[in-house]
């Protein structure tokens, strides 16, 4: 697939009207919680846009492509809705006012895709060097299904270093000041815990793109593909949080779905690099198969789930995590 710079330059400006869309129209002053009908709506118009886009690589490259972008953003949206579980931890942690949950999500996110940007053309330059890297991607992936079938505490927010060195060395408030960063703290500037929220919910998401970035290298290695479904995908991920507020505690076999789409992709990757050093044996997967894989593994995790829900005594984990957070929340408005 060869992508001149011009559709490069037009493809960044289109996500930059889009984001900036997002942050000084749909969001810019308004207080008022994001409730679940506008989440819906805005939901609606992602999904639509990330479509329209599909249908625009169908028309102007190819169906294999085409079929490529819409397997990679398949997979980025359903990893991300694991990832909300850890940013609804973080947001109840923090205590963060309703009306101020939109805007410090979207800045983390835009912080997590130009850093993605980078993984993702550090990535592409290895896998086009180096065809024993898919043999690392495949490997990594298939652990990180191991780890979420073995469960534990992946849903559990540690602070990362960046952030425990940020909350050492930044000048921080006691409390939030609105929906702004900056305030002043007796006569001199400092960052409010929103700052610190956001750098939270952006170096945490840069986490999260180790497992999804060579998940997406194992459907496609075509650099374009591979940004613009992450993108499109992370661009709705703010509406999704709120529109999933209250299904995704419903989604309790999530996690065993997603770690078997994990390493079906590790495998794939394995039996791709094997194929590259001659190894006839070793099948191709084709896009179609892993389209039916990841689509029908998500669907029944999803029946599976809502049937479970519906049985006595029926509670997800995050149900239960949210509960053992209130204790933390008690009072609102304070950096822990």
């Amino acid at each position: 697939m060869s992508v001149s710079p011009w559709v490069w330059a037009l493809t960044l400006a289109g996500i930059l009207a889009v984001i900036a869309a997002d942050l000084f129209l749909i969001h810019r002053n308004d207080t008022r919680e994001f409730t679940t009908r506008r989440a819906a709506f805005w939901s609606v118009v992602y999904i639509g846009l990330a479509v329209l886009f599909g249908i625009g690589v169908w028309a102007f490259s190819s169906g294999e492509h085409a079929a490529q972008y819409f397997g990679g953003f398949v997979t980025e949206k359903s990893l991300s809705v694991d990832n909300l579980f850890v940013f609804m931890v973080i947001l109840t942690r923090f205590a963060v006012p309703k009306h101020a949950q939109h805007t410090v999500l979207m800045a983390g996110i835009v912080i997590a895709l130009v850093l993605r940007g980078v993984f993702i053309a550090v990535g592409a330059a290895a896998i086009a060097t180096f065809t024993w890297v898919f043999f690392i991607f495949g490997a990594f992936l298939i652990w990180t299904a191991y780890g979420l079938v073995r469960g534990g505490d992946e849903d559990d927010f540690k602070e990362n270093a960046l952030l425990r060195w940020a909350k050492r060395v930044i000048p921080t408030s006691e409390e939030y000041d609105g929906g702004r960063f900056l305030t002043r703290r007796d006569g001199r500037r400092a960052v409010t815990p929103l700052m610190i929220v956001m750098i939270a919910i952006g170096s945490t998401d840069v986490l999260f793109a180790l497992d999804s970035i060579p998940a997406i290298f194992g459907l496609t290695t075509e650099p374009y593909l591979v940004f613009t479904a992450n993108a499109f995908a992370l661009m709705g991920l703010v509406q999704l949080y709120f529109l999933l507020g209250g299904l995704a505690e419903r989604l309790v076999y999530l996690g065993h779905g997603l770690a078997f789409i994990l390493g079906f992709i590790g495998v794939k990757l394995i039996l791709h690099a094997l194929h590259e050093y001659g190894a006839g044996w070793a099948p191709e997967i084709p896009i179609w198969l892993s389209l039916a894989v990841i689509a029908g593994t998500l669907a029944a995790t999803t029946v599976a789930s809502l049937a479970a829900g519906r049985r006595p005594g029926g509670r997800s984990d995050l149900r239960e995590d949210a509960a053992a957070a209130e204790p933390a929340a008690e009072a609102p408005g304070k950096l822990p």
